[in-house]
């Protein structure tokens, strides 16, 4: 295991280089993006997915690698670069404001939209330009957690890659397919004909989805989430609006939130 303790290695200037102002230019570049922490790692070291986000070097200081060996078997890991570096290195390298000591850098190769159906999937989250990161880390995880089959974000939506959506999925994006920059009209034109249902999330929905949804959980569908400022754009006339009836005097409710009561809700059956 390599040691790294000085402040001028070249790795503090690349992991630093996919994490700052210019970190998405860098990500797409090397196809590479940052992991913290020790749930978020021992994730990515233990796929549920046959293919896709591959570790491929590990950081870690003395106690981090205690953190881990805790875990798992770290001998048995194999076509990883592991490194051992010092507090100070981790401090430099790391993103968050307390870091665990455990940092690794990740293939960003992943499924493509083309491949989703070949999965066989039958609940489907999509989300129309989502722009905050802990939003997007947060509907994947929710995701990842009611036994949704896939999360898919349009284009002009947050980078999936970004630390903060990294660090907000938990883990998560490592158990269910994540695919980005999809165009919405293309994406449902396809739904259409792999015959899914199509709902929209809308405050002035048609359709209440408490009265409504308790015998067609199992039905293939995908469900639509829009932008936090700006809602759904225009959609055809195939996607059914739906509202999440409210008794108190908030007039909407946050992105995440709603995915999570409709994916609770379509998700545990």
């Amino acid at each position: 295991m390599e040691k790294i303790s000085s402040l001028h290695s070249p790795h503090i200037g690349r992991v630093k280089a996919l994490l700052g102002p210019r970190g998405k230019k860098n990500r797409e570049l090397e196809n590479t993006f940052v992991v913290e922490g020790l749930q978020a790692v021992r994730e990515a070291l233990n796929p549920k997915m046959g293919e896709g986000l591959k570790l491929r070097q590990l950081f870690l200081t003395d106690d981090g690698l205690k953190k881990l060996e805790s875990e798992m078997d770290l001998a048995g890991i194999s076509n990883i670069e592991i490194f051992e570096v010092t507090d100070q290195v981790m401090n430099e390298m790391a993103d968050s404001q307390s870091p665990q000591g455990i940092l690794a850098l990740c293939s960003t190769k992943s499924l493509k939209v083309d491949d989703l159906w070949q999965l066989r999937p039958t609940k489907i989250a999509f989300f129309w330009q989502i722009q905050d990161p802990g939003n997007a880390g947060t509907v994947i995880r929710t995701a990842d957690a009611c036994g949704f089959d896939a999360v898919v974000f349009s284009d002009n939506s947050v980078d999936i890659f970004n630390p903060k959506t990294v660090r907000a999925t938990v883990g998560s994006l490592w158990h269910i397919p994540v695919i980005s920059d999809v165009d919405i009209n293309e994406f449902i034109s396809k739904s259409i004909e792999n015959k899914f249902n199509l709902y929209g999330l809308s405050a002035d929905g048609q359709i209440n989805l408490d009265r409504n949804f308790n015998g067609v959980k199992s039905d293939p569908a995908i469900w639509i989430f829009g932008n936090e400022a700006r809602g759904l754009p225009v959609l055809p006339p195939e996607v059914k609006t739906v509202s999440i009836p409210m008794k108190g005097h908030a007039e909407s409710l946050n992105v995440a939130s709603a995915a999570a009561i409709v994916m609770h809700l379509i998700g545990m059956n």
